[in-house]
C-alpha cells in the first residue's frame, strides 16, 4: 500500500522552505560541506538536500538533528512557547465570581 501524505498548507510550505534555507546558510557559515553535514546529522546526502529545501515530508526529528549539529537546537524551545490564544480561550471558560452582599441583584 502506498503511503499518502496530507497536502501542505501554502503558508506552512513557505515556512519550511525558509527554515531549510536558514539551515543551509548556517551550514555554509560553519564551512561544512553538504556531505559532512549529512554524515553528522546521520542521513544521506539526498535527504540532507531535502532538509535544506524544506520538504514537508522530512521527519521533524531530522530537522531537530540538523539544528543540533549546527548548535541551534535551543531555538526550538521558542516554538509555541506563548499560547496567547489558548490562554484567552481558557479564560473565557472560567466562571466569574458572583457579587455578594446587598448590592448584588
Amino acid at each position: 500500500m502506498v503511503k499518502k501524505s496530507q497536502p501542505t498548507f501554502p503558508s506552512v510550505a513557505m515556512q519550511l522552505k525558509a527554515l531549510g534555507e536558514r539551515i543551509r546558510l548556517a551550514r555554509m557559515r560553519r564551512e561544512l560541506t553538504g556531505e559532512q553535514f549529512a554524515e553528522r546529522v546521520g542521513v544521506s546526502r539526498p535527504t540532507m538536500l531535502r532538509v535544506e529545501a524544506g520538504e514537508p515530508t522530512i521527519a521533524v526529528g531530522t530537522y531537530m538533528r540538523a539544528l543540533r549539529v549546527l548548535g541551534l537546537d535551543g531555538d526550538i524551545d521558542l516554538l509555541a512557547r506563548d499560547d496567547e490564544l489558548g490562554r484567552k480561550l481558557q479564560d473565557l471558560k472560567l466562571k466569574r465570581p458572583r457579587p455578594r452582599g446587598p448590592q448584588a441583584k
